[in-house]
């Protein structure tokens, strides 16, 4: 249920602060006074549709925050997005708008924690309903109609078409399969012998490892210079360890300096961390000269393996310009042709399987739609009864009502087409209800409809702007009756000019135009300034019953006269005999 609603700087609302309670909650006003517009606010605030232009002009944000009272069942679903209640049960919806540098931003949180679109989508329809008097155009929609036939249906219904939906997108993958294997013959042929050509090179090849072409290039790079690798290698050999042409090695000269140190330790001993690291120095010099000595002695000339090695290397590049820039890509796309070798080669088992699953599959989405059109012909008749049900009370004793399920081509959807049927005067044949509802019955038949799912499932707050315009009198009085008793379930919100609808309310809130001084005009202005020195905002009152005898005169008659006045007061005892607890209506399962 909304609790309460403030608005800042959006459309013409500068700024408001408006407590709602439960049950059937009315707002009237002259036309255009603004009244949509706190419904579309509470449309915003829930992720609907806004831009640029619905932040109030002069202004560059806007504040829109909705304190929304949660139903137990939906505690469950706070606690999976990890967001904590307030006082246990209530969550504060805020959305903010911001124009900034020509460019438009908008951000949602819910009880302070910025959340994303997809939180917000999915708490929309648990929160509100909206319904305009506008959709009364979209009923004659086929697919609306099937829509709302399988909401009625509830899980079972929506589960039997998820079914469907699967068996479909699976039929029509095996399907594309197909087709594509049959068009593309004479290209798997021609492709066969590509992999083949080349599965024999790479085979030829003999690719083992993908570091071989870095271990052959430094094994060329050794025997290439295997010369000057032996001479280099002597001459550290001799300038280390042992040098036969007089001069003093490396490992003389530190035995040497060992030898004195040694000496010089039996007079200081602060010197002995000094010996150790020449000792060692020692050790790794001799241990490095004879390691090089026996390097120099293995070095070998080999012209054979040299160009061995040089041929491999040419061959390995010379594959790695044809299949990768890498020998471990090359191996990978060895092993992917070599799988694909195998399957292009089973094309014609694989025509056969992709046949035969292809008639699994399309036995399966049969099955399913069956089973759905079979599930959707049980509901249709209870929806036809309790829809009957609804639509008596609305001025329609005789109307009657059929769903038709006619047999079409699969889709995700099932494969049926529904129609809604309706007669709303005896004698006259039951016709598509687009062909044969005038504006005012379908504006009854679309309450009628919401009755039908309000004890179903849906939302905590319904929302009607204008659904009863083009009605009158008994027919006014009909809807006020339903909109009264759908707030026994939900609380209702409703844009009305009817006073017997107003007159039902059990709040009761006018909404009005009002121009104020602008108070942005700043002293010594410039003329464009000057020329705006007045705006328009929108105020709502919330009525008591003084307020609501002249509202609803005003709303009957245009002027408050002492006629309109008593009209207002003969109105607000009929809505006192109305309201009165209805019987609720078949669900369901009651009206099957």
């Amino acid at each position: 249920m909304l609790i309460s609603l403030r608005i800042e700087n959006f459309a013409l609302i500068d700024h408001l602060d408006l407590e709602l309670g439960p049950g059937l909650n009315v707002f009237t006003g002259e036309t255009g006074a603004g009244k949509s517009i706190i419904l579309d606010a509470v449309d915003a605030v829930l992720g609907g549709k806004v831009d640029r232009r619905s932040i109030r002009t002069g202004c560059d944000r806007a504040i829109l925050e909705a304190c929304f009272e949660v139903n137990p069942d939906l505690i469950d679903w706070f606690r999976e997005q990890e967001i904590d209640l307030v006082d246990g049960s209530l969550v504060v919806c805020c959305r903010e708008l911001v124009v900034n540098q020509d460019k438009f931003r908008s951000k949602s949180r819910l009880n302070g924690i910025l959340v994303s679109r997809t939180i917000i989508d999915g708490l929309r329809d648990r929160f509100v309903e909206i319904t305009a008097q506008g959709q009364t155009v979209q009923l004659g929609k086929p697919a609306l109609q099937r829509e709302w036939l399988d909401l009625y249906g509830g899980s079972n219904t929506i589960g039997l078409r998820e079914r469907v939906s699967q068996a479909y997108t699976r039929a029509r993958e095996v399907q594309n399969a197909l087709q594509k294997r049959r068009q593309d013959s004479q290209q798997r042929l021609q492709r066969i012998d590509l992999l083949q050509y080349q599965i024999k090179e790479l085979q030829n090849a003999n690719l083992t490892d993908a570091g071989e072409l870095d271990e052959l290039q430094q094994e060329q790079q050794r025997l290439s210079h295997v010369v000057e690798l032996q001479h280099q290698s002597y001459g550290i050999y001799q300038a280390l360890y042992q040098n036969d042409k007089g001069e003093v090695a490396a490992a003389d000269l530190l035995s040497r300096a060992e030898t004195v140190l040694r000496d010089l330790v039996e007079y200081d001993s602060q010197l002995q961390p000094i010996l150790a690291m020449v000792e060692d120095a020692l050790a790794q010099v001799t241990e490095a000269g004879q390691q090089i000595g026996r390097y120099g002695e293995q070095l070998e000339s080999d012209p054979e393996r040299l160009q061995e090695v040089e041929d491999r290397i040419a061959d390995l590049k010379q594959i790695c310009r044809k299949y990768g820039q890498t020998l471990a890509e090359v191996m990978d796309y060895y092993s992917a042709i070599e799988e694909e070798l195998v399957q292009l080669e089973d094309g014609e088992n694989s025509l056969e399987t992709l046949e035969k699953a292809y008639s699994e599959a399309q036995g399966e989405l049969k099955q399913a739609c069956d089973l759905l059109r079979g599930e959707r012909e049980k509901i249709a008749r209870g929806l036809e009864i309790h829809l009957i049900q609804e639509l008596k009370p609305l001025a329609m004793d005789s109307v009657r009502f059929q769903v038709e399920i006619t047999p079409t081509s699969p889709s995700p959807m099932g494969a049926d087409q529904i129609q809604f049927c309706l007669s709303p005067n005896p004698g006259e044949p039951i016709q598509p209800l687009s062909e044969t509802a005038s504006g005012g019955e379908m504006s009854r038949f679309l309450l009628a409809l919401k009755a039908c799912f309000s004890q179903i499932e849906g939302s905590g707050t319904l929302v009607f702007d204008e659904i009863d315009v083009g009605v009158s009198g008994r027919v006014a009085t009909a809807i006020a009756q339903k909109l009264y008793q759908l707030s026994d379930y939900h609380q209702v919100l409703c844009v009305t000019h009817q006073p017997l609808v107003a007159a039902m309310a059990d709040h009761h809130f006018r909404v009005a135009k009002v121009v104020i001084p602008n108070p942005n005009l700043s002293l010594g202005g410039s003329t464009e300034e000057e020329a705006i020195k007045q705006r328009t905002v929108v105020r709502v009152t919330a009525l008591d019953t003084p307020g609501r005898r002249e509202e609803l005169a005003q709303l009957a008659s245009g002027r408050s006269v002492q006629e309109a006045i008593a009209f207002a007061e003969s109105l607000l005892t009929q809505a006192a005999t109305l309201r009165q607890p209805r019987t609720p209506p078949l669900t369901p399962t009651q009206a099957l």
